[in-house]
């Protein structure tokens, strides 16, 4: 037989656990069924970048690259976050690409402007010498923060926004 109070925990604990499964479904099927962007949630577009630089690219070039890059949201405006890093993945299935940068926009118009900017269009030139490949992606973000999961563990720059 088990022990009343066992029982009463036990009880709670599966309670807790049927009441998260129906609240992620819940939010499942609302995320599956929503058509519209909310304002800070989703909506945002997020403009991926990462470079592959020459082998003959000194530190210094690469450098300038970064920093001149770091530099853009100070002269665009429509730049709403800005990130980068180097490659610290221990899958090795980076293809040479070493460095990443992410800037997110308020929406498409916002990132069209960035494209076309003076300020971009000079940075260009800044890493076109010195530039093996570039990858480009751009996406409309979609978010879901997951259980335990504070700002800085897992939901990214866009989510302090």
């Amino acid at each position: 037989m088990m022990n009343p109070m066992k029982r009463i925990v036990l009880s709670l604990i599966v309670a807790v656990f049927c009441a998260g499964l129906f609240s992620a479904t819940t939010e499942a099927a609302e995320g599956q069924t929503q058509t519209q962007p909310r304002r800070g949630r989703r909506g945002n577009v997020v403009h991926v970048v990462s470079f592959k630089f020459k082998a003959e690219a000194t530190e210094a070039q690469i450098k300038e690259v970064v920093d001149a890059f770091a530099a853009l949201p100070e002269k665009i405006e429509e730049i709403g976050t800005f990130e980068w890093g180097t490659n610290i993945s221990p899958e090795n299935l980076n293809k040479g690409f070493t460095h990443c940068f992410t800037l997110t926009f308020q929406d498409a118009k916002a990132r069209d402007a960035y494209l076309v900017h003076p300020a971009h269009k000079a940075f260009g030139g800044i890493v076109g010498p010195v530039l093996d490949d570039v990858f480009v992606i751009d996406y409309v973000a979609n978010r879901r923060q997951g259980a335990g999961r504070g700002q800085g563990q897992g939901t990214g720059a866009a989510a302090r926004n």
